[in-house]
């Protein structure tokens, strides 16, 4: 375990999020904007990680799943009193401490590297800030520095002429030794409008001291807070584009990139060609030479080489294509595997089924998985061939190479290349539909 310990801030009630939902929870491509912090925070491989809450506790606790200690706020007067609600949790701590926010989710772990590498450099900063130069600097507190050594700290509005001209603005994130940081944030005074107790106040004690404290720079999107509905599509927006070029630098095709949605943790092999609206869910998998058409929807699917997908396709999860099988148009397949090179080509719903090596799935063919209240497992050999619009009632064995006859309902098992059957026997009435057409013309003309 490293000698870091990491605070996140998460005790805000987010008002304008207008939501049931804690704030730090609402997703970003499918994860929790908390969470995508926190796997930041873990390639540090931090001793503690210690998340302050506020309202909304039960949501972090099941979120969380014990994966860090939390700390509650209330009630809440600042965030320099927020972070002190942490002491408790890094009682006996002594290493270097991250003050971070969940609602800021992006921060890099190579930019907390370096926020630690500036606290433990030679001239023992007291505090190290990240701060950030926007396009429009706002009402963002400024970094007042002289070189990367912090002069001042000052809020927008108690900010001169000549301050605001500074483009250093402060993210609020910060990087402190923890004897430091308790022993500053027990001098923060709350004689201010709102009577709170600010962190930021810590970098000027500390100068009033004759310490110093030193400034570290991060782009804009690594400190971006999220705040409302439309900040956090802004922010998945940005996330996308980034990933979209992500994928394209390693060798995959998107045919029309903004319309191509990415999961946190989705992986895409080279060669890889992505027609337009493809969403990729958590949990996929595609390997090298896969061909993904337009309008098709995965999530925790499993792809192999040189297999393709859609159109209008979707892969729920436990979905498995190995090499070079084929899920075409209006295709669903639920927990479900297609050997190499099977197919299912058209308006077909597979769900829990092993399907074999080169076996043909035609149109309109269904596993009846599900009886209300328990799933059932369908078994397709090798080189079957199941007709159209047949239903395989689970729990079902179709034996390789079996063919099953278009339009039958399948209730028992099928030996291997034998031919099953299940439709009655068609029948013929020479002439009957223009007798009944006639009729049917009489009775109407007599109304």
């Amino acid at each position: 375990m490293s000698n870091v310990a990491a605070i996140v801030l998460a005790a805000g009630k987010g008002t304008r999020m207008k939501s049931d939902l804690h704030k730090v929870l609402h997703p970003i491509a499918g994860r929790p904007m908390l969470l995508h912090l926190l796997d930041a925070v873990d390639q540090l491989n931090p001793a503690r990680k210690v998340v302050v809450v506020g309202s909304g506790r039960d949501q972090l606790e099941a979120a969380l799943g014990g994966s860090a200690e939390l700390a509650v706020q209330d009630p809440q007067l600042g965030t320099g009193h927020a972070v002190q609600q942490a002491q408790g949790a890094l009682k006996g701590f002594e290493g270097d401490v991250l003050i971070l926010y969940g609602d800021v989710p992006f921060v890099p772990s190579t930019t907390m590297q370096a926020m630690l590498d500036r606290l433990n450099a030679p001239d023992a900063p007291a505090v190290v800030v990240l701060a950030f130069e926007p396009e429009d600097t706002l009402n963002y507190g400024r970094v007042i520095c002289d070189g990367d050594r912090i002069v001042k700290m000052v809020e927008h509005k108690d900010a001169s002429q000549e301050e605001r001209a500074c483009r250093r603005c402060n993210s609020g994130l910060m990087a402190v030794k923890a004897q430091d940081l308790f022993a500053l944030l027990a001098r923060v005074g709350n004689a201010n409008a709102a009577g709170e107790y600010y962190l930021v106040d810590i970098v000027n004690i500390a100068n009033a001291d004759g310490r110093h404290c030193a400034v570290v720079m991060t782009d804009p999107f690594d400190v971006a807070g999220i705040n409302s509905r439309a900040e956090l599509a802004t922010m998945e927006f940005a996330w996308q584009q980034r990933r979209r070029l992500q994928a394209m630098d390693e060798g995959a095709t998107l045919i029309a990139p903004e319309t191509v949605w990415f999961a946190f943790d989705t992986q895409i092999g080279r060669d890889v060609v992505i027609e337009p609206h493809v969403f990729f869910g958590p949990g996929v998998r595609i390997s090298d030479k896969v061909t993904i058409r337009g309008f098709s929807h995965l999530e925790g699917a499993t792809v192999a080489s040189d297999a393709e997908i859609g159109p209008y396709a979707r892969l729920r999860p436990g979905a498995v294509l190995e090499e070079k099988a084929k899920v075409g148009n209006f295709v669903e397949i639920k927990k479900a595997r297609l050997g190499k090179g099977a197919k299912a080509n058209h308006l077909s719903y597979l769900g829990d089924a092993e399907i074999g090596a080169n076996a043909n799935i035609g149109a309109g063919t269904i596993t009846c998985n599900y009886d209300g209240y328990f799933k059932y497992q369908t078994q397709i050999g090798e080189g079957a061939f199941i007709g159209s619009n047949s239903a395989l009632v689970a729990p079902v064995t179709i034996g390789a190479g079996a063919i099953v006859g278009a339009g039958s309902t399948v209730t028992a098992n099928v030996s291997a290349d034998a031919l099953a059957l299940v439709r009655p026997k068609q029948e013929e009435k020479p002439g009957w539909a223009a007798r009944f057409r006639a009729r049917m013309l009489e009775k109407k003309a007599r109304k």
